[in-house]
Protein backbone atom coordinates (compact mmCIF):
# COMPACT_ATOMS: atom_id res chain seq x y z
CA UNK A 1 0.00 0.00 0.00
CA UNK A 2 1.02 3.81 -0.96
CA UNK A 3 2.29 5.78 1.54
CA UNK A 4 3.49 9.37 1.70
CA UNK A 5 7.00 8.21 2.43
CA UNK A 6 7.34 5.79 -0.88
CA UNK A 7 9.86 7.83 -2.24
CA UNK A 8 12.50 8.82 0.93
CA UNK A 9 14.57 6.74 0.01
CA UNK A 10 15.19 8.25 -3.28
CA UNK A 11 16.28 12.06 -1.34
CA UNK A 12 19.69 12.76 -2.38
CA UNK A 13 22.34 12.58 -4.59
CA UNK A 14 22.43 10.10 -7.40
CA UNK A 15 24.53 9.09 -10.68
CA UNK A 16 22.44 8.07 -13.27
CA UNK A 17 22.86 5.71 -16.30
CA UNK A 18 20.48 6.04 -18.62
CA UNK A 19 19.38 4.19 -21.81
CA UNK A 20 16.84 5.23 -24.27
CA UNK A 21 15.66 4.02 -27.65
CA UNK A 22 16.24 5.93 -30.77
CA UNK A 23 12.71 5.64 -31.43
CA UNK A 24 10.67 5.52 -28.93
CA UNK A 25 7.79 3.64 -30.67
CA UNK A 26 9.53 1.24 -32.50
CA UNK A 27 10.86 -2.01 -30.16
CA UNK A 28 13.38 -2.78 -32.66
CA UNK A 29 15.29 0.28 -32.68
CA UNK A 30 18.88 0.59 -30.52
CA UNK A 31 19.64 1.96 -27.61
CA UNK A 32 21.67 4.50 -26.70
CA UNK A 33 23.50 4.79 -23.61
CA UNK A 34 24.54 8.16 -21.39
CA UNK A 35 25.33 9.64 -17.82
CA UNK A 36 23.60 11.57 -15.76
CA UNK A 37 23.59 13.12 -12.43
CA UNK A 38 20.38 14.03 -10.00
CA UNK A 39 19.10 15.18 -6.72
CA UNK A 40 15.98 15.13 -4.69
CA UNK A 41 14.41 16.51 -1.85
CA UNK A 42 11.57 16.32 0.34
CA UNK A 43 8.60 18.62 0.88
CA UNK A 44 5.49 18.48 2.90
CA UNK A 45 6.89 16.10 5.50
CA UNK A 46 7.69 13.51 2.57
CA UNK A 47 4.09 13.53 1.14
CA UNK A 48 6.12 15.20 -1.80
CA UNK A 49 9.59 16.08 -3.48
CA UNK A 50 11.16 17.04 -6.31
CA UNK A 51 14.37 16.00 -8.24
CA UNK A 52 16.49 18.09 -10.68
CA UNK A 53 18.76 15.79 -13.20
CA UNK A 54 21.40 17.38 -15.58
CA UNK A 55 22.22 15.31 -18.79
CA UNK A 56 24.30 16.73 -20.51
CA UNK A 57 24.42 13.91 -23.39
CA UNK A 58 21.24 15.85 -24.22
CA UNK A 59 22.31 19.27 -23.51
CA UNK A 60 19.19 19.63 -20.86
CA UNK A 61 17.58 19.19 -17.50
CA UNK A 62 14.58 17.50 -16.19
CA UNK A 63 12.48 18.53 -13.24
CA UNK A 64 9.50 16.30 -11.45
CA UNK A 65 7.90 17.12 -8.53
CA UNK A 66 5.67 14.08 -7.17
CA UNK A 67 2.78 14.66 -4.85
CA UNK A 68 1.07 12.07 -2.83
CA UNK A 69 -2.85 12.54 -3.00
CA UNK A 70 -3.90 10.99 0.85
CA UNK A 71 -7.70 10.71 -0.59
CA UNK A 72 -6.93 8.28 -2.78
CA UNK A 73 -3.33 7.02 -1.31
CA UNK A 74 -1.73 7.37 -5.06
CA UNK A 75 1.28 9.85 -5.95
CA UNK A 76 1.02 11.81 -9.39
CA UNK A 77 4.34 12.49 -11.43
CA UNK A 78 4.73 15.42 -13.29
CA UNK A 79 8.11 16.17 -15.57
CA UNK A 80 8.86 18.81 -16.90
CA UNK A 81 11.94 19.21 -19.45
CA UNK A 82 14.10 22.23 -19.88
CA UNK A 83 14.65 21.97 -23.46
CA UNK A 84 10.94 22.88 -24.37
CA UNK A 85 10.26 24.37 -21.11
CA UNK A 86 6.64 21.99 -20.75
CA UNK A 87 4.79 20.39 -17.56
CA UNK A 88 3.85 16.91 -19.78
CA UNK A 89 0.65 15.49 -18.48
CA UNK A 90 0.71 13.35 -14.98
CA UNK A 91 1.24 9.79 -14.33
CA UNK A 92 -0.56 8.78 -11.84
CA UNK A 93 -0.13 5.25 -9.45
CA UNK A 94 0.79 3.71 -6.46
CA UNK A 95 3.31 1.40 -4.84
CA UNK A 96 2.31 -2.29 -4.28
CA UNK A 97 4.92 -5.16 -3.17
CA UNK A 98 8.01 -2.73 -3.78
CA UNK A 99 7.77 -1.55 -7.09
CA UNK A 100 5.80 1.46 -8.16
CA UNK A 101 3.29 1.62 -11.39
CA UNK A 102 2.01 5.02 -12.75
CA UNK A 103 0.41 5.71 -15.95
CA UNK A 104 -0.82 8.65 -17.61
CA UNK A 105 -1.61 9.78 -21.50
CA UNK A 106 0.18 11.67 -23.90
CA UNK A 107 1.26 12.00 -27.06
CA UNK A 108 4.42 11.29 -28.71
CA UNK A 109 5.72 12.51 -32.43
CA UNK A 110 1.76 12.92 -32.66
CA UNK A 111 0.54 10.27 -31.67
CA UNK A 112 -1.41 9.69 -28.52
CA UNK A 113 -0.17 7.23 -26.10
CA UNK A 114 -0.44 5.61 -22.77
CA UNK A 115 2.48 6.10 -20.89
CA UNK A 116 4.45 3.78 -17.93
CA UNK A 117 6.46 4.58 -15.45
CA UNK A 118 7.73 1.53 -13.67
CA UNK A 119 10.30 2.35 -10.28
CA UNK A 120 12.08 -1.04 -9.00
CA UNK A 121 14.84 -2.34 -7.10
CA UNK A 122 14.83 0.68 -4.55
CA UNK A 123 17.07 0.88 -1.97
CA UNK A 124 19.15 2.99 0.05
CA UNK A 125 21.93 2.20 -2.68
CA UNK A 126 20.38 1.73 -6.03
CA UNK A 127 16.86 2.29 -7.64
CA UNK A 128 15.85 1.39 -11.11
CA UNK A 129 13.47 3.58 -13.41
CA UNK A 130 11.53 2.59 -16.44
CA UNK A 131 9.36 4.52 -19.28
CA UNK A 132 7.25 2.52 -21.83
CA UNK A 133 4.58 3.86 -24.11
CA UNK A 134 1.80 2.17 -25.87
CA UNK A 135 -0.17 3.21 -28.90
CA UNK A 136 -3.13 0.51 -28.37
CA UNK A 137 -4.28 1.59 -25.40
CA UNK A 138 -2.24 -0.66 -23.05
CA UNK A 139 -2.57 -4.12 -24.96
CA UNK A 140 1.62 -3.80 -26.19
CA UNK A 141 4.19 -1.87 -24.50
CA UNK A 142 7.65 -0.45 -25.80
CA UNK A 143 10.16 0.67 -23.18
CA UNK A 144 12.06 3.09 -24.36
CA UNK A 145 13.81 4.47 -21.56
CA UNK A 146 15.29 3.10 -18.33
CA UNK A 147 17.39 5.23 -15.57
CA UNK A 148 19.54 2.92 -13.49
CA UNK A 149 20.08 4.90 -10.17
CA UNK A 150 23.53 4.81 -7.63
CA UNK A 151 24.64 6.85 -4.94
CA UNK A 152 27.67 8.38 -5.91
CA UNK A 153 31.16 7.82 -4.70
CA UNK A 154 31.58 8.82 -1.20
CA UNK A 155 27.77 9.68 -0.36
CA UNK A 156 26.88 8.32 3.06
Amino acid sequence: MSSPHDFDFFHGEWAVTNRRRTDFLDPDSGWEEFAATSRCWPLFDGAANVDEIDMPYLGAQGATLRLFDRETGQWSLNWAASRSGKLFPPVVGRFEGGRGEFHGDDTHDGKEVRVRFVWAGMSAERAHWEQAFSVDGGATWVTNWTMDFSRPSGTP
